[in-house]
């Protein structure tokens, strides 16, 4: 798998949850990041190494 492409699990994907929130996430491929699907949270959460970063501070506001 080349470095720069994201392999996050179908049966990840379906249970993972914003931690703000608590909606369901979009993949943005382009960026390496989980996207949260509300729209007024507006979170988006790094992807470093495969690994999900889920972490509040570490997200980036989309708004």
């Amino acid at each position: 798998m080349a470095e720069d492409q994201m392999a996050l699990s179908p049966e990840f994907l379906a249970i993972a949850a914003c931690p703000a929130c608590h909606a369901k996430f979009a993949v943005d491929y382009d960026e390496h990041e989980l996207v949260c699907t509300n729209q007024a949270c507006g979170l988006a959460y790094p992807v470093r190494d495969q690994i999900p970063v889920l972490l509040i501070d570490q997200a980036r506001s989309t708004l």
